[in-house]
C-alpha cells in the first residue's frame, strides 16, 4: 500500500524505541531490575559450556561478614524492602482438593503474571522462604522480584520429603495455573527439598503446568532422563556450592555436564569455596527466573 513520508517520522520514532527495548534487554526479561548492584555483581572466574557453566566467586568474609549486620541472621538495611510484607504477604491455609497446603503468599491470589513456589530443606517450614532478613536478604529480593513485576510467590511448608510432600506440592503448581489463567510456573528447591522437585518431574500432570525449574544445593536424581520433565525438555538451573558437605557438587555437576552434552537446555552455576547454604544466600534470582521464562523447550 503507498506510504506518504509524513508517515516516516512516526516509523523512525517507533523504530527507536524497538531498537532500545532490543538493546536494554527489557523486552526479553520478564523481572526488571531490583537491587541489582547489590545481589548481580558477581565476578565469574570460570566459565565453559558457551557460558552455561559459570564458577562465580565467593567469599566468605565478604559475602557474610560483609553484607550482614549480624553474620547469617540479619543482613543490613540496604539490602532489604520490607513494604512488600505489609502491602502484599498473607499466610494462609489452602484446601486444594483433598490437600491442605500451608503456605506464605506474596503477591495477588490470583490473575498473576507468573508463580514462583520454592521448598524448602529438612528442618524448615514456610516462614524459612519468607524470612527478610536472613541468607543475605536474598528471599526479600525474591518477593519484591514477584510482587514488582505482578506475580506470585508462595513459600509452602513441606510435611514431608515423600510420595505425600509430592502430592501437595503437585496440588500448589496446579491451584497456581488455574489461579493464573495459565501464566508460568516456576519450581525451585533446596537441599533436601530438591526430593520434592525430583518427584515433580515425575508427575506428567505437573509437568504440563510447569515452565521451569531450579535446585539449590540438592541432591541429585540419575533416572532423570527417565522422567516427563526431561521428555518436556523445560529449562532447568543448578546452582550448588563447590565445598558443599552435604550433597556433592560434582555429582550434581556430573548431571548438568550430561544433560548439556545431549543439549538439553540447562545452567550450572556454582559457587567457588561455598558451602550447603550458599546457594540460597547468591543464587541471583533475577537472572535465573528470567532464563527459566525466556527458554523455550525444542
Amino acid at each position: 500500500m503507498p506510504m506518504s513520508t509524513a508517515h516516516l517520522p512516526v516509523l523512525s520514532a517507533i523504530s527507536g524505541i524497538l531498537l532500545l527495548a532490543t538493546a536494554s534487554g527489557t523486552s526479553a526479561e520478564m523481572l526488571k531490575p531490583f537491587k541489582d548492584e547489590l545481589f548481580s555483581s558477581q565476578t565469574v572466574i570460570e566459565s565453559h559450556d558457551n557460558g552455561a557453566f559459570q564458577t562465580i566467586d565467593y567469599q566468605e568474609l565478604r559475602d557474610i561478614n560483609g553484607r550482614d549486620q549480624i553474620p547469617e541472621k540479619r543482613v543490613k538495611p540496604a539490602y532489604v524492602d520490607t513494604g512488600v510484607r505489609w502491602k502484599a504477604q498473607e499466610d494462609e491455609t489452602l484446601e486444594i482438593g483433598d490437600r491442605r497446603v500451608d503456605v506464605t503468599r506474596i503477591g495477588p491470589a490470583s490473575k498473576q503474571a507468573f508463580t514462583v513456589i520454592f521448598i524448602h530443606g529438612r528442618g524448615g517450614d514456610r516462614r524459612l522462604g519468607s524470612n527478610d532478613y536472613a541468607f543475605g536478604g536474598n528471599f526479600n529480593r525474591l518477593k519484591n522480584l514477584a510482587y514488582k513485576n505482578g506475580g506470585t510467590y508462595y513459600a509452602p511448608s513441606v510435611r514431608g520429603f515423600d510420595s505425600n510432600g509430592v502430592a501437595d506440592i503437585a496440588a500448589l503448581i496446579r491451584y497456581s495455573y488455574e489461579q493464573s489463567g495459565g501464566k508460568p510456573v516456576i519450581l525451585t528447591c533446596a537441599s533436601m527439598g530438591s526430593f520434592i522437585c525430583w518427584g515433580i518431574t515425575r508427575d506428567a500432570e505437573s509437568v504440563k503446568r510447569l515452565k521451569g525449574m531450579a535446585i539449590l544445593s540438592g541432591v541429585t536424581d540419575p533416572d532423570f532422563t527417565k522422567s516427563a520433565f526431561y521428555k518436556a525438555k523445560l529449562p532447568l538451573w543448578f546452582t550448588h556450592g563447590s565445598k558443599d558437605p552435604v550433597y556433592a557438587a560434582a555429582d550434581q555437576q556430573a548431571l548438568f555436564e550430561k544433560l548439556y552434552k545431549a543439549h538439553y537446555p540447562t545452567r550450572f552455576t556454582l559457587f567457588e569455596t561455598g558451602n550447603h547454604g550458599t546457594p540460597v544466600r547468591m543464587t541471583d534470582w533475577r537472572k535465573v527466573l528470567n532464563w527459566l521464562v525466556d527458554t523455550q523447550a525444542p
